[in-house]
């Protein structure tokens, strides 16, 4: 039986963008690498999140993430994946 992939969005409309969540993207990509968890999620990017004034915003599957940074983003990721 296949496990079901964990989702993450990633918002990309201009504000998050502007805010940091294109260097965000870039680090989620290499901790998802490294640790090899391709496989078990589907990462993609969203234009908005309708939450323009808490961002940037992330999502893993329906935990929704503000004011997140590439430090915020992966320690939600080790506690999604139970990781040390």
């Amino acid at each position: 039986m296949e496990q079901e992939k964990t989702e993450i969005t990633i918002c990309l409309g201009s504000s998050c963008f502007s805010r940091g969540n294109k260097n965000t993207l870039r680090i989620i990509d290499e901790f998802l690498k490294e640790n090899q968890l391709k496989d078990r999620v589907h990462f993609r990017g969203n234009h908005c999140f309708g939450r323009c004034e808490a961002g940037p915003v992330l999502k893993i599957n329906d935990r929704l993430l503000e004011r997140v940074d590439g430090k915020a983003a992966v320690q939600a990721l080790r506690e999604h994946f139970e990781m040390e």
